[in-house]
């Protein structure tokens, strides 16, 4: 990671989430690439800790929503109220409108509330009382999930799913890095943690970046290997649904934000490869009565698609 705000921002939230640095570089590659980020885990595994982390250290105003079963569209979007006085309704912006929108536990929310953040996350806008009002730039939804056999939950639909860029884990913590936590806690870490970080960048600082990421290139054997990826996906025996071409193209923008990462300025196959399992583990649905689950699908996928074209 060669760009020196990046590698300060990847450093100062790995000091908080200890041992997840992968995690931190994929959020961080999401952003990069303007998409939406969807953390799948267990409760108390630091999702919402990221989450919080990112947005303090890029600048950006934050915002978080519990979603709960009793959670209304109106409580993300916001409503109007009659003003009495000035005789005339009122609009009152609800938390949808900030730059970074946190999610959390967003698949205990009904279908009804789930699908208030679809033309939000794909648009960059909502549409409130017959008008469309502009969310602030950049937009960013980080949503938690908890795994779908915990009771209270609802499935998110394909197209939803469909609107965020990745799908990421944080999983448990490594022997070492859990060791230093209880050090931290019971006081024998000396490196004593302020409550909130100081921003290493701003919106303007964020939105070059990001510039800079459209900038990266790739060549034709690469964007080759892109569209064999994406024609497997679709003719792969155990997948009854495969990349769509939003797919396909958030898959192209991952891999350019995640070789700006790396310090370059065009995309090699490594890139492609390194941010596939986030892009289309959770785009891809597995035919019924298969045998394999998506992960295996893309990990299949990976091992059998050849890098280089064939003669």
């Amino acid at each position: 990671m060669l760009n020196p705000i990046l590698a300060e921002v990847h450093d100062a939230i790995a000091q908080r989430l200890l041992g997840k640095s992968e995690a931190i570089k994929l959020a961080l590659c999401a952003i990069l690439a303007r998409g939406h980020i969807l953390i799948e885990d267990l409760p108390g595994m630091g999702k919402t800790t990221l989450a919080h982390s990112l947005a303090q250290s890029l600048g950006l105003q934050y915002a978080r929503v519990q979603f709960t079963s009793d959670l209304l569209p109106a409580d993300i979007l916001g409503l109007s109220v009659f003003d009495a006085r000035e005789n005339r309704f009122e609009f009152h912006q609800g938390p949808v409108f900030s730059q970074v929108l946190l999610a959390d536990e967003i698949n205990r929310a009904t279908p009804r509330t789930q699908s208030a953040l679809l033309e939000a996350m794909a648009e960059g806008q909502v549409s409130i009382d017959g008008e469309t009002r502009a969310l602030p730039e950049p937009f960013i939804v980080i949503a938690t999930q908890n795994p779908s056999e915990q009771m209270g939950t609802y499935p998110l639909p394909e197209s939803q799913l469909d609107r965020f860029l990745i799908r990421m884990t944080l999983g448990y913590p490594d022997k070492d890095s859990e060791l230093a936590l209880f050090q931290r806690v019971v006081g024998r870490d000396r490196q004593q943690l302020p409550k909130t970080m100081t921003p290493l960048t701003d919106t303007e600082g964020l939105q070059a970046l990001q510039a800079e990421v459209g900038q990266v290139s790739a060549t034709d054997d690469v964007l080759h290997y892109v569209s064999r990826l994406v024609q497997a996906t679709r003719n792969h025996p155990d997948c009854a649904l495969g990349l769509s071409p939003r797919g396909a193209l958030a898959l192209l923008e991952a891999s350019k934000a995640w070789a700006y990462l790396e310090g370059r300025k065009y995309i090699l196959p490594d890139d492609v490869q390194a941010v596939f399992p986030a892009v289309a583990g959770h785009r891809l649905v597995p035919a019924a009565g298969s045998a394999s689950g998506s992960r295996q699908i893309v990990r299949a996928l990976l091992a059998t698609v050849n890098v280089l074209r064939q003669a």
